[in-house]
């Protein structure tokens, strides 16, 4: 009897190669069918003609893929749309578990039928599109994100050659004319993303609470905002912080005892987000971050993983104000502490035991 069909899709910019597998009572997995499609409406439209011509039984069929860049998202909306139940893996995700199944060869043929008996024996938590907004806001906070580190390259590479013994005015001017273009777009995209976020009422006031925290600018909340869907997917604040890679990772085994430290595994983009933000509130010595900064870096003397336990702070602090929709103060941290109490007997906050073991970014 068989209890499930999952199809496994390796998606690049122009094609994608897919398998549809079943698995049985016996949790065998069997490879029904394999194709390759192109990365199109059109390919769309018969990767799902395939997929219900080899699905015979009335019986759950999950689709299973990578996320690769942006090449995979029209595909997942038009099979979301079709009503199937889609699964987005993280490359280092898949990595591991094709390793772990012993495929020691690498291709698209290998790696789709490899996310298919992913999908055949695991239980993926499935996925859930972007709302509208938060996808335009995404958007626009990666350009800025872009655009600003395309800035810093050119004016490291302009420091650099003010130190050259020859040098062209040429060169010189078009750095600079390039620079003052980025600068340019910059402010054109910082003024989009007020402008997006009034453009919504709702959301606006909310993020008008969270920001009368000082040190907490506009372009890291929307950063936050864009990268997490305005927490529309998390239960928890525990699913947020893994989801950022600040959740804790222990190496041990025995009597070895290896470094614990945040596992990193997660949107980078929020923890590049928080990091100027950690330094400017201690600097103004807001509370409650100042008391965890000196309590931990006492602690431990390391002032790295003091900032890493105020960014993940913060980024708690953000979104419990954001789901009650309150404003900031300095006294909400024990409302913070009341409701992980109640959320678990087991505190998972960079505790003072736990920060002094957390490696720094």
């Amino acid at each position: 009897m068989n209890l499930k069909y999952s199809v496994g899709l390796d998606v690049s910019s122009k094609k994608i190669n897919a398998c549809i597998s079943v698995i049985d009572e016996k949790q065998k997995v069997i490879v029904k069918s394999s194709v390759v499609i192109s990365n199109s409406l059109k390919g769309f439209s018969v990767l799902e003609d395939w997929i219900l011509k080899h699905k015979k039984e009335a019986i759950p069929v999950v689709v299973c893929m990578e996320a690769t860049g942006i090449y995979h998202e029209n595909c997942a909306y038009y099979l979301f749309g079709k009503g199937f139940e889609v699964s987005i893996i993280l490359p280092n995700k898949a990595k591991k578990y094709l390793e772990a199944i012993g495929l020691k060869s690498k291709n698209d043929s290998i790696d789709a039928k490899g996310l298919s008996q992913m999908g055949a024996e695991q239980c993926l938590e499935l996925w859930q599109p972007m709302g509208t907004f938060f996808y335009e806001l995404r958007l626009l906070t990666r350009q800025h994100q872009n655009v600003t580190e395309l800035k810093t390259v050119l004016k490291n590479q302009s420091d650099a050659l003010g130190f050259a013994m020859h040098q062209l005015d040429v060169v010189n001017n078009q750095i600079d004319q390039t620079i003052s273009l980025f600068e340019s777009q910059l402010k054109e995209l910082e003024k989009a993303i007020k402008m997006h976020l009034k453009s919504d009422d709702k959301i606006n006031n909310k993020a008008e609470n969270i920001l009368k925290m000082k040190g907490l600018g506009i372009l890291t909340m929307s950063t936050i905002l864009a990268e997490t869907n305005g927490f529309t997917l998390f239960k928890n604040y525990k699913q947020l912080v893994s989801y950022a890679g600040y959740d804790v990772v222990e190496a041990q085994s025995g009597k070895r005892v290896g470094k614990t430290k945040i596992s990193k595994r997660g949107n980078s983009r929020i923890r590049r987000a928080l990091h100027m933000p950690s330094l400017v509130v201690i600097q103004h010595k807001v509370k409650p971050f100042q008391d965890l900064f000196e309590r931990t870096y006492e602690k431990h003397g390391i002032k790295m993983k003091s900032y890493v336990a105020v960014q993940k702070k913060i980024l708690t602090m953000i979104y419990h104000l954001w789901n009650k929709n309150e404003d900031y103060n300095a006294n909400y941290q024990i409302n913070i502490q009341e409701e992980e109490q109640k959320l678990s007997s087991r505190a998972i906050g960079f505790e003072e035991d736990t920060i002094a073991k957390i490696a720094p970014m």
